[in-house]
């Protein structure tokens, strides 16, 4: 294995952690470079379902050394939270196993507090979760941002700023009525986070330059999905990072010449949290997967809007991530379907489009043009080889690769580790 980045190429939910999981084995180092904790990885692993927001999930695997990024905007007591959870559940965590970057930035209090005012205030709502990533991602190219290493220092500079930038955002705050931050309270729980996190603070580009000048393999977890990429995105319902391959480099301080591998991981259809334009939306698939118990956000338990696979989308992902191949999730959810539609492109005002147009408003406009492939109607959960798989699945993942252009490699047909199919 080479370094590799795991990317989503839908709105997120892809199954990006379990991938990551199974590529774990063969890497040595785990790298979230992007995104906070309005992200979630659900890992099944020895039976246990773990809900990973920020903590990379090489950190169920002995020996493996985890990297939070420079990309990422941390929650100092949230991460804090995360890491007693997992340590309670019998996982152990310690700087020999997680660093975090000294340059990472920090979502403060009041970052949260202005996510819930800002989206209140919206004349189109984006469907934030409140966690405060937006706003301290605007801090942070406003250069107003706190960074983990002047937490850690806890300096005078430090405290005085943060009180400044309570009393900033609570004169704002008190205009509408919303109840002031207690700047004291806040400087005092910040300040023992930051004891707290000391030990794991880090030049974590220099330790993965280290690892890499030693041969070590790195894997990259993106969170998130190729259209939540601010850029790449369907704007404005995007998040505030980039969630594409680029974003993993800028995000950890590796250079591209030393990527190797690009997984893109998409669901056997396709699901989004929020709100945005969403062109093959299917208000009765999604009550299926919702009868079965399935298709809730791991990080707000919302209910996913779901969808049959849009071509076009995953054709776009593997154009602007650069994608070696694929992983396909949860292709057993498809399993009772006796024709499975798939979206191969869109009309528009009499044109075909087989890319994404720019605009949101033409976006919600297109109309998907869908060709019906037949169903394979048997229980694939149990299938272990890739020879084994039905041939109505076999020409399913056919059309995919010659669709994008892109070589499938995995499959997913349950929950677990060892329900991954390896091509």
């Amino acid at each position: 294995m080479s370094n590799t980045i795991v990317i989503g190429a839908q709105w997120g939910d892809e199954g990006k952690g379990k991938i990551v999981d199974l590529l774990t084995d063969r890497a040595d180092v785990v790298v979230r470079a992007q995104g906070g904790n309005n992200a979630g990885h659900t890992v099944i692993n020895d039976g246990h379902q773990y809900i990973l927001h920020l903590i990379p999930s090489g950190i169920l695997w002995p020996e493996k050394l985890c990297v939070i990024g420079n990309g990422v905007v941390m929650d100092p007591v949230a991460i804090l939270k995360e890491i007693d959870g997992l340590v309670e559940d019998g996982i152990e965590i310690s700087p020999k196993n997680l660093s975090i970057s000294d340059r990472a930035h920090l979502v403060m209090p009041f970052h949260r507090e202005m996510d819930a005012f800002k989206e209140a205030n919206r004349a189109v709502k984006i469907g934030t979760t409140k966690r405060g990533i937006g706003p301290a991602y605007g801090d942070k190219i406003d250069r107003i941002g706190f960074r983990l290493h002047e937490l850690v220092s806890g300096s005078a500079s430090f405290v005085e700023r943060l009180h400044s930038r309570i009393e900033e955002c609570n004169r704002l705050f008190e205009t509408v009525g919303m109840a002031p931050i207690d700047a004291t309270a806040a400087e005092e729980e910040l300040l023992a986070a930051g004891r707290r996190l000391a030990p794991y603070c880090a030049d974590t580009v220099a330790i993965l330059h280290r690892e890499m000048k030693a041969g070590r393999m790195l894997l990259f977890e993106g969170a998130q999905g190729t259209f939540l990429d601010v850029d790449q995105g369907t704007y404005p319902y995007v998040t505030s990072s980039n969630t594409t391959s680029g974003g993993a480099c800028t995000g950890s301080g590796v250079p591209p010449h030393r990527i190797d591998r690009v997984v893109g991981v998409t669901k056997a259809y396709t699901t989004r949290v929020g709100e945005g334009p969403f062109p093959t939306q299917d208000d009765a698939l999604a009550d299926r997967f919702h009868g079965m118990g399935r298709e809730f956000g791991a990080t707000t338990g919302r209910k996913r809007r779901c969808g049959w696979l849009d071509l076009v989308l995953v054709r776009y992902a593997a154009m602007v991530n650069g994608f070696t191949e694929l992983a396909i999730t949860i292709l057993d959810g498809l399993d009772d379907c006796a024709e499975i539609p798939i979206c191969s492109h869109y009309e528009l005002d009499g044109k075909k489009l087989t890319l994404p147009p720019a605009s949101i408003h033409d976006l919600q406009r297109v109309v998907p043009v869908y060709e019906s492939l037949p169903g394979w109607q048997c229980d694939l959960s149990q299938v272990k080889r890739w020879e084994d798989l039905p041939p109505q699945a076999h020409a399913y993942l056919a059309r995919i690769e010659t669709e994008t252009e892109t070589p499938v490699a995995m499959v997913g047909v349950g929950p677990s580790r060892e329900q991954t199919i390896v091509r």
